[in-house]
């Protein structure tokens, strides 16, 4: 029984490595040891670029064929394009007018994680370096640039080619600035006619807001009718890592679909490569997304009407930007457009960080972008009485302390019971330890030997592993809140901890982190084989390597559990005259 319960704890810590080491494969871009290689993207069968600058038609049933292509090689109308700069409390945006693209968005309140040298903060405490005093970047979330491609975009499908994201369209004037006393700032684009046709584009910004309205005005300014032209919404982005990402943990990226029906569902760049992407395709409601650790974006059209969902990859010879990108759309079909007259269509589009409370308010499901995986059932609570603590303590780091310590009080009588099995197994490993040595030649024996020990002393072997297993997925669940808060972004401690989303500085947490192991591993029996036993203390060592680089945050989480469990062991072990033994 014994073995049984080392061969678990064996199970957890090499799983938890082949974990890391694949989310470090996904990371530099490798193939998953977890599924197959992706396809090559020369593989994939290229559509054809439009020879005449707009989007090909596609029928009612079938994925829309809409070239994401660059301004710069789009002939006479590419030349022209003017780029306009929209500047709010928050977020500077840049909007080209060809097909009214948003290319550009910087976050002015969100600072980019610099992953500074490991050796600087110790230059600058001995006086042999200086800190760096450069203020961090700020996120830019959409780009058009050679390093990162993501953008927003929007058009018209139907017959004769409506104005779409290609066309090459004029600039309304108007303010560029959200000046003091304004709360909202428009701008608008509208197309030359085609195909009997006009649009009519115009963005919002909102002061204090990640959301940004956008209406399609479409005219009919022909002389026939126009039938059930199709409107569609999407996100282009390329599959590169964020700058600063770590390799030791992984977070999603990539594009997802939310619909009624099938509810939150994301869709992985290596599936969609391999042409076997799951999704619901049509329905009444939902929305798309584009989703990335901390920060996400999505088009939402909250009234039911039909619309399709497609997405799929093009490659860089596809479009101008000389990568492989991604596109998740959303297609509407709107009613015949009759000579002379015009309809509106409202979207609104978020682009900003993942505010778990405030995404809530703009779509059904949209605060699912705050990807806790299988353990969302008991993160969203944990998130919120993590928040509540916030509130009423000031600060995230104290917060995080105490959650840990309400978890440990909910949990105090099945953790005590785990640790008074562990103890008695301390005491008696002692005559463990010489059956084993007695019997070594007669293995069945022995086990019934120990079984009889056992049965005498009242000790049950798992004992000390079902109560853990029992609370795992809660701490697990706490691990995935704290690893996808956004406000943990900048958010300091104590003293040195100046930022709970990066790993400390100084080491010195992950370094008590590592003590504090240490000190578990000796509260805890010693195996009866020696190999066991050297191995028992060189895990937590190994293990401990990757909180080296983990966020402070979840180093703190980690670190305060282990002391309150450290407490409440050692009082046990001492109650029951086991400590040293």
């Amino acid at each position: 029984m014994t073995d049984m319960r080392r061969t678990l704890l064996w199970g957890v810590f090499l799983i938890s490595l082949f974990l890391l080491y694949d989310a470090w494969m996904k990371h530099t871009g490798q193939p998953s040891l977890m599924s197959p290689a992706p396809s090559r993207p020369a593989a994939t069968a290229p559509a054809p670029a439009p020879a005449t600058g707009t989007a090909t038609l596609p029928s009612s049933t079938a994925t829309p064929v809409l070239n994401a292509a660059a301004p710069a090689t789009t002939g006479t109308a590419a030349a022209a394009a003017e780029i306009v700069e929209i500047t709010t409390d928050l977020v500077k945006a840049r909007l080209n007018s060809q097909g009214g693209t948003l290319e550009y968005l910087e976050l002015l309140t969100q600072k980019q994680a610099v992953d500074k040298p490991w050796y600087e903060p110790f230059l600058a405490l001995v006086g042999a370096g200086k800190a760096s005093s450069v203020p961090p970047p700020n996120v830019v979330l959409f780009d058009r640039s050679s390093q990162h491609v993501y953008l927003a975009q929007s058009g018209l499908l139907g017959a004769g080619g409506l104005p779409n994201h290609l066309s090459a369209m004029k600039v309304v004037p108007g303010e560029r600035t959200l000046r003091e006393g304004l709360n909202t700032l428009s701008i608008s684009f509208e197309s030359p006619e085609q195909g009997g046709v006009k649009l009519v584009k115009t963005y919002t910004f909102h002061r204090g807001r990640y959301t940004v309205d956008v209406r399609h005005e479409i005219r009919n300014v022909g002389s026939a009718p126009v039938p059930a032209p199709q409107l569609y919404l999407q996100l282009v982005r390329d599959s590169n890592p964020l700058p600063g990402e770590s390799s030791f943990y992984f977070t999603f990226t990539g594009p997802a679909v939310y619909t009624e029906n099938a509810k939150f569902q994301k869709i992985e760049f290596s599936n969609i490569d391999k042409g076997n992407a799951s999704y619901e395709k049509v329905a009444d409601t939902g929305w798309i997304g584009m989703v990335q650790h901390y920060f996400a974006s999505a088009w939402i059209h909250n009234a039911p009407l039909r619309r399709e969902f497609s997405v799929r990859a093009l490659d860089a010879n596809q479009t101008d930007y000389g990568r492989r990108t991604y596109v998740v759309s959303e297609i509407f079909t709107l009613p015949a457009l009759a000579p002379a007259s015009q309809q509106l269509f409202d979207a609104v589009l978020f682009a900003g960080p993942q505010e778990e409370e405030k995404l809530e308010t703009l779509a059904p499901g949209l605060e699912l972008v705050k990807d806790y995986g299988w353990f969302t059932i008991l993160a969203k609570p944990l998130f919120a009485l993590l928040t509540w603590l916030h509130k009423l303590i000031g600060n995230w780091g104290w917060a995080i302390v105490a959650l840990v310590v309400l978890l440990k009080i909910a949990f105090y009588w099945l953790n005590a019971s785990a640790y008074r099995s562990m103890a008695k197994m301390k005491a008696i490993n002692p005559k463990v330890q010489e059956l084993r040595e007695r019997y070594k030649d007669k293995p069945q024996q022995m086990q019934q030997e120990m079984m009889r020990i056992y049965r005498e002393e009242k000790v049950n072997p798992l004992g000390g592993c079902l109560p853990i297993f029992v609370q795992m997925p809660f701490f697990i669940a706490l691990y995935w809140v704290l690893l996808s808060t956004v406000e943990m972004r900048h958010a300091p401690w104590i003293g040195w901890i100046t930022d709970l989303s990066v790993k400390d500085p100084y080491f010195i947490l992950p370094l008590l982190m590592t003590a504090s192991q240490m000190f578990q591993t000796w509260l805890n029996p010693t195996p009866p084989d020696p190999v066991q036993a050297r191995m028992m203390w060189i895990m937590p060592l190994v293990f401990s390597v990757m909180f080296f680089f983990f966020p402070a945050g979840l180093v703190l989480y980690w670190l305060t559990n282990n002391i309150l469990s450290i407490a409440q062991q050692y009082v046990i072990n001492k109650r029951l005259g086991v400590i040293g033994k």
